[in-house]
């Protein structure tokens, strides 16, 4: 059976190259990326963590906004957001491309005013993140590692947060993640309700499995890409 144009091109995730057996054109950047590691469509962390930051630093600005906006449409046509009354979302790392999360707050404030928007601040000496209050008084500065983070503002209590919105660099079919490695999200979930939502955002379709999880990692419970919402 023939093959569709599709089907001929290879994505070379950890390369970040294209090639196409018959012509020089890129696919859609969301298209699924299978083979990811060894063929086994997964890895370990470390593996995954490299091939998917080297993929996403390599999308254009098109790209990224692209997608962003699909993702924050998926988001919002998923969820009933009319009985939240706080959630908290990632501020993103413009430096390594990360889904604009800006448009997801912007909507918030605009369509739910009600919605109390909450922002991550980490401690690097503890590992650990607390959670405050976006206002228009918020004072934002960018740490070493390139994120917004609130300089004023009290912290919100983690067990009172109605929905968690957290990044990712890569997600497994069965709802684990992989982020930048110093665990602060797995740290903050474990502290939220178990009935609030923990929701992945991610330009890219699961891998089959992260090989390397442990009793620390939390898993999502939802996951929108640009095309769908992934429900585990």
């Amino acid at each position: 059976m023939p093959k569709t144009p599709d089907q001929i091109f290879t994505l070379k995730i950890c390369l970040g190259e294209l090639t196409d057996s018959s012509k020089n054109q890129k696919p859609p950047p969301w298209e699924a990326c299978p083979d990811l590691s060894g063929g086994v469509g997964g890895g370990p962390k470390s593996e995954l963590r490299r091939a998917f930051l080297s993929r996403q630093r390599s999308l254009t600005d098109a790209e990224a906004a692209t997608m962003s906006q699909r993702i924050c449409e998926q988001l919002f046509a998923g969820f009933d957001w009319r009985n939240w009354r706080s959630v908290h979302c990632f501020l993103p790392i413009v430096r390594n491309r990360e889904i604009d999360t800006w448009l997801i707050m912007n909507r918030l404030a605009a369509d739910f005013p009600h919605i109390v928007r909450l922002v991550p601040r980490t401690d690097a000496a503890t590992l650990s993140m607390t959670q405050h209050p976006l206002t228009a008084e918020t004072v934002l500065v960018e740490t070493a590692w390139g994120v917004p983070e609130p300089q004023n503002g009290e912290p919100v209590a983690p067990e009172t947060v109605d929905c968690v919105l957290v990044p990712l660099l890569a997600f497994d079919k069965r709802g684990y993640r992989v982020g930048y490695g110093k665990g602060f999200y797995d740290r903050f979930l474990v502290q939220c309700r178990p009935d609030a939502p923990r929701i992945g955002l991610s330009y890219f379709p699961p891998v089959d499995e992260i090989s390397d999880t442990n009793q620390h990692d939390i898993r999502l419970t939802h996951c929108v890409t640009p095309d769908t919402m992934i429900v585990f």
